[in-house]
């Protein structure tokens, strides 16, 4: 079995959250959300974390978050996004300053990852079933093509008690496959106590079961070249050329692959409960939920020693 890799995107900066939430501490020690993450995945049996990090905050970033820290005990890479980082005719926009998107930052790291591998976002916090889960599942995959996977998270488990939240709603057929996955937003448990989302103008209820994705997301190599070609028709069309904040999402990019029967992804389940900082109120309810998880035992006090 191969030993996959965990991509995580780093190079966002949370306008919500008000700073660089990825080096934020929220462990006993000053641990970031991507400490726990990098160790849930060593545990889960990968073996290299490629960062995608920005130039504008690289020499802090990775002064922090290298092989030293984490006990050389897995491969350490970094990748960079940038807005002119384009194919070969294309150029920024004028007016551009919006970055292109989490799938645009997954094409970075095209050159760094050879193996099935595991995206995720920096700031959130996906507990250690999860990778485990999706671990086994990719550790399977060498070699193959065409057969990708996610977690798919309860929505009651991952939701905010300081906001409203969007999700990516995701339709599951018999076999466990991903049929669809609708972007929603403005989503809350209402005064009844009942789990809805308003972009649709009238309240719709969610089951409390119903599968959300969180950007945890697993590919094999393959989904790379895919990307690139789909990002060239992304950056020709006349909506993205007028759109000066339009992005190219993975959801995006996955919706086009199971759509056209090109690709399968396996929609896994998971126990863990999703924990993120999408205000600044939910830091202290994280760092008590972390501190809750050392003292069931499930993380050592001292990450790293």
């Amino acid at each position: 079995m191969v030993k996959p890799t965990l991509l995580v995107l780093a190079a966002g900066m949370g306008s919500r959250y008000g700073s660089l939430k990825q080096m934020d501490g929220v462990g006993p020690n000053g641990e970031a959300i991507i400490d726990y993450s990098v160790y849930d995945a060593i545990r889960a049996g990968f073996g290299k974390v490629v960062f995608v990090i920005r130039h504008s905050f690289a020499d802090d970033f990775r002064s922090v978050f290298n092989a030293e820290r984490f006990g050389g005990r897995i491969e350490v890479e970094y990748v960079y996004q940038e807005l002119d980082y384009l194919p070969e005719g294309f150029s920024v926009p004028e007016g551009r300053e919006k970055p292109w998107g989490t799938n645009h930052a997954v094409m970075m790291a095209a050159d760094a990852i050879d193996t099935p591998f595991a995206v995720i976002n920096a700031d959130d916090f996906y507990g250690e079933n999860a990778y485990k889960v999706i671990g086994d599942y990719l550790s399977k995959l060498d070699g193959s093509k065409n057969k990708y996977c996610m977690v798919g998270y309860e929505v009651n488990k991952t939701l905010s008690e300081n906001g409203t939240v969007s999700r990516g709603v995701c339709t599951v057929n018999r076999c466990g496959n991903l049929t669809s996955m609708v972007e929603r937003t403005k989503i809350e448990r209402n005064a009844d106590g009942v789990i809805v989302f308003h972009d649709l103008g009238d309240d719709v209820a969610l089951e409390e079961n119903t599968p959300v994705s969180m950007n945890l997301f697993g590919f094999t190599p393959d989904y790379f070249a895919y990307s690139q070609e789909a990002f060239k028709e992304f950056l020709a069309d006349e909506a993205t050329k007028t759109n000066l904040k339009a992005e190219f999402f993975i959801p995006l990019m996955v919706n086009r692959l199971i759509g056209g029967g090109v690709a399968k992804m396996k929609v896994l389940k998971t126990s863990s409960q999703w924990f993120g900082v999408t205000y600044k109120e939910d830091k202290p309810q994280l760092v008590a939920k972390i501190e809750a998880l050392i003292e069931q035992g499930v993380y050592p006090r001292n990450l790293w020693e």
